[in-house]
């Protein structure tokens, strides 16, 4: 009897090779049930939400306050259901509601531990700004939670001297956009995660050794586009050779972001130090299609008139900022801010007066 002898038209596929598509296949399948199921998931507790603040709202208990219906409704639902509808909870359905009135506003990316981050902010714009960048980003939860923490929201407000209801506005409704080198700037930078006690590490490799360890952190603290190059990288100049701390690259801006630790205040020659940085990595290192690099030296401290006396009229795009080892006392930081834009409301309105009395004067001479 012959032997069967192959198709010599069958097309030479491996076993290795269906099992990636597979994968492929199953994989997407999985992302998309789990995206509907966190939109149904988000839909019924919006209307969960729904239900508890229109009832508490007219008030409909008899005699039982809102605390002891809360606390009756999570029970029932609790022993009929199980986890999931503790009183906390049912608090945040609520919020839900009553910060998304429009439910189909709700992201399908966004889970709803994440939410329950997000109704912790009770400012709006600030609330929005974290949602913005969070789906920008893709934070998980712990870095959402983090951000928050660490005030991002008013940080990015202060860094650059310029804060304005106009930036506010734009920080809100866009999160953070990324133009120019000064977007990426932070001041301070909170370093929190490192877990050092003293403000000031015995030397600055102390303090690099633990930015390393602590890479992923760091990265999300430095913000969106950024990757890690190298530490210790080497310049030599005349056969003299330095070396910058840390070497990033930001993916949005095309840049190298060279960054110099100071475990003192900063310095004026901090800045012609790292302007020599700049300058190496621009005519050596960088690619046609790179844009100039950018230089951040982190101190401990800064005074702003040094800073600006050191790195005023610098052609190279160089910044000097502070970090701290604590997470920033976020109500301060809110307060500041607030001040910040009443003044800026207050010069507005001072100007809008200057033009109304301008132009009476001006109707006045042509009543005349």
């Amino acid at each position: 009897m012959d032997k069967m002898k192959p198709d010599n038209n069958t097309t030479d596929i491996t076993a290795p090779d269906i099992a990636s598509e597979v994968k492929k296949i199953i994989e997407q399948a999985r992302m998309s049930i789990a995206v509907t199921v966190n939109r149904e998931l988000l839909s019924a507790y919006w209307q969960i939400g729904k239900l508890i603040s229109t009832r508490t709202q007219t008030g409909d208990f008899d005699t039982l306050s809102d605390r002891a219906f809360m606390l009756a409704l999570s029970k029932t639902l609790t022993n009929e259901f199980g986890r999931g509808f503790s009183r906390p909870n049912l608090i945040n359905m609520k919020k839900l509601y009553e910060s998304y009135p429009d439910g189909q506003t709700l992201s399908d990316h966004l889970s709803w531990s994440h939410y329950c981050e997000l109704l912790s902010v009770s400012d709006t714009d600030a609330r929005s700004f974290y949602e913005k960048e969070c789906l920008n980003s893709r934070w998980s939860v712990r870095e959402l939670s983090r951000q928050i923490d660490s005030a991002l929201f008013e940080r990015l407000l202060l860094a650059d001297g310029n804060q304005n209801k106009q930036k506010l506005i734009e920080l809100a409704r866009d999160g953070q956009v990324i133009d120019k080198p000064a977007d990426i700037m932070k001041d301070p930078y909170v370093l929190e995660f490192l877990g050092l006690q003293s403000h000031k590490p015995e030397k600055e490799k102390g303090l690099e050794k633990k930015l390393l360890q602590h890479i992923e952190d760091f990265l999300l603290e430095l913000g969106r586009g950024f990757m890690f190059v190298g530490s210790q990288q080497r310049v030599t100049i005349n056969n003299i050779h330095y070396a910058v701390d840390l070497v990033f690259y930001n993916k949005i801006l095309k840049a190298y972001v060279l960054i110099d630790l100071k475990i003192g205040r900063f310095r004026l020659e901090n800045a012609g130090q790292m302007n020599g940085y700049v300058n190496y990595y621009k005519t050596e290192v960088n690619a046609p299609d790179d844009n100039p690099p950018i230089g951040i030296i982190l101190c401990a401290d800064k005074d702003a008139v040094v800073a600006e006396f050191a790195l005023g009229g610098l052609e190279n795009h160089i910044f000097a900022s502070k970090y701290t080892l604590l997470l920033p006392d976020k109500e301060q930081l809110i307060k500041q801010v607030e001040y910040v834009l009443a003044q800026d409301e207050n010069d507005a309105d001072n100007e809008n007066d200057e033009n109304r009395i301008g132009q009476e004067g001006q109707d006045g001479q042509h009543s005349r």
